[in-house]
């Protein structure tokens, strides 16, 4: 059996793993030579006074002693087997056909988007400030809005699945294995995509498909089962189809509630994008003149209740950048994404603020269900219309905000197509604006320079959460009244990320074989 100890360390010394073997070897009292493997399980780091430390767990395993066995998938051929139509190639799609193949039933996965090289220059034309592909973007095409986001794996959920199995197939799939030990792990968007073409490569290579281009128009229903889907012209059929389509792929939300299936609306968040220049973060956080080349880019997380209401920080990107992640060319909607190095000299974060029910009660007349749905809508097009040519945002100085006044100007900032001076603090809804106020006066306090005009708020953060849940049974993990459709995922409701999307994904496979006969 291996020994587990704990060392803590300087940034400098948890670098050198020569330097924590040899202090491993003397707290275990043996010799240096005697080990015969060294295996970090945990690495964070603790910022919380003006030293920062790194404690580093470690398993340390001496000569003779058995190692353990590198973690291999195996994934049979499904070739001919029964097949299960899954909509959606996102982090739940991908996890749930991959389980489904481990279970030896036949994925065929929909995607309404292009793969990801052709993807890529899509996603180049909305940076230059060019024609939206409503059906290839950053949130539609190979992999999902997942791959080119910032790649963060962390939940807090310990009731959906084997978070380490997720990470660990990430890293049979090509990710770096520290994601195994990271306190915080990011793969970075530059890596994402080359994992996202390998699980689909593994798909493929065990008898499923993978089939782009396919943007699901109508569901095949007999008896109240759901046989499979309609892609234009195209019937595709399956013993059971799992809705894993994201939560901004509203025409599914629009489809379900003309083919009378039940939806329910829910709660979400929303807000801004606030970006402060890299180094400024780092003072605050490392309370160091700069961080040094051993201490990662630093981050934050932040949340209060202010008139009742949590505000809090989603998804920070240190040393990212801020994108356009609408899907239709009326909309200016933001997100934030880091590459793996996260060498960006800017950090940026959501920023948002708890929208209830009752925030939207006025569209639910006419709307219903999908009153929630129209809020979005409407916020983004308004954010639209306070922005300039191309997607060129809506944006405001921190200390402005706060303030309320105009901002006469602009600093540099990450995002591509570029920002113009707008009065967010007087658009955005009042409860909002006035949560977001209140909210950065607290962070203002706990992180002191948090609120400055050399940092920006964003418009807007529409897209942290659906404001729509497909209902499931909750152990069948099926709609209550559609026998066959299984909803998983951030767009059904279920998730909050890639990895509670993936484990998720995994439970609703398993439910699909206990299903099918």
């Amino acid at each position: 059996m291996p020994q587990n100890i704990t060392l803590r360390l300087l940034p400098r010394e948890a670098a050198d793993a020569k330097h924590y073997t040899a202090l491993a070897a003397r707290r275990l009292g043996i010799s240096d030579r005697q080990i015969a493997l060294i295996r970090v399980v945990k690495r964070s780091i603790d910022a919380r006074q003006r030293q920062p430390w790194v404690n580093l767990s470690l398993e340390v395993y001496v000569d003779g002693e058995e190692q353990p066995a590198e973690v291999h998938f195996d994934y049979p051929s499904v070739a001919g087997k029964t097949p299960v139509v899954v909509v959606g190639s996102g982090p739940a799609g991908l996890f749930a056909s991959l389980r489904l193949i481990e279970l030896g039933l036949r994925p065929i996965l929909l995607e309404r988007g292009r793969e990801v090289s052709a993807r890529k220059v899509d996603i180049a034309r909305i940076n230059r400030g060019g024609e939206v592909d409503p059906d290839s973007n950053y949130a539609f095409g190979e992999g999902g809005a997942g791959t080119f986001s910032d790649g963060k794996l962390f939940t807090r959920s310990k009731k959906r699945g084997d978070y380490n199995r997720a990470l660990q197939s990430l890293v049979f799939h090509g990710a770096n294995p520290e994601i195994l030990f990271e306190a915080h792990p990011h793969i970075g968007t530059d890596k994402l995509p080359y994992i996202i073409r390998n699980i689909c490569r593994t798909i493929r290579e065990a008898g499923g498909e993978v089939l782009f281009e396919r943007r699901v128009s109508d569901l095949i229903v007999r008896n109240g089962r759901i046989e499979g889907v309609v892609c234009g012209d195209e019937r595709i059929e399956g013993a059971a189809v799992v809705l894993a389509t994201g939560h901004s792929a509203r025409d599914i939300y629009y489809l379900l509630h003309e083919r009378g299936i039940r939806l329910e609306a829910k709660p979400l968040a929303m807000g801004v994008r606030i970006e402060h220049p890299q180094e400024l973060i780092d003072r605050i956080q490392y309370h160091q003149p700069s961080r040094g080349e051993y201490l990662p880019a630093a981050s934050y997380s932040l949340v209060s209740q202010e008139n009742g209401r949590g505000v809090y920080s989603f998804c920070m990107c240190p040393g990212g950048f801020i994108v356009p992640a609408l899907t239709e060319a009326t909309q200016s909607v933001v997100n934030g994404m880091s590459p793996s190095g996260r060498t960006s000299p800017y950090a940026n974060s959501g920023l948002v603020t708890e929208v209830r029910l009752t925030d939207f009660a006025h569209l639910e007349p006419k709307w219903g269900v999908l009153a929630g749905l129209r809020y979005q809508e409407e916020l983004e097009a308004l954010a639209r219309r306070e922005g300039g040519d191309g997607q060129v945002a809506p944006a405001q100085r921190v200390a402005d905000f706060v303030a309320g006044r105009a901002s006469a100007s602009l600093p540099a900032t990450s995002y591509i197509p570029g920002i113009t001076p707008s009065r967010l603090d007087q658009w955005l809804p009042s409860y909002m604006a006035e949560g977001l106020r209140m909210g950065l006066s607290t962070f203002n306090r706990r992180m002191k320079g948090f609120v400055t005009n050399e940092a920006i708020v964003v418009g807007v953060e529409s897209r942290t959460s659906t404001p729509v849940r497909i209902p499931r049974d909750a152990e069948q993990l099926m709609h209550p009244d559609l026998e066959g459709l299984f909803p998983t995922g951030e767009g059904a409701g279920y998730a909050g990320g890639i990895i509670s999307a993936a484990m998720d994904g995994e439970r609703v496979a398993e439910a699909v074989r206990r299903y099918v006969k």
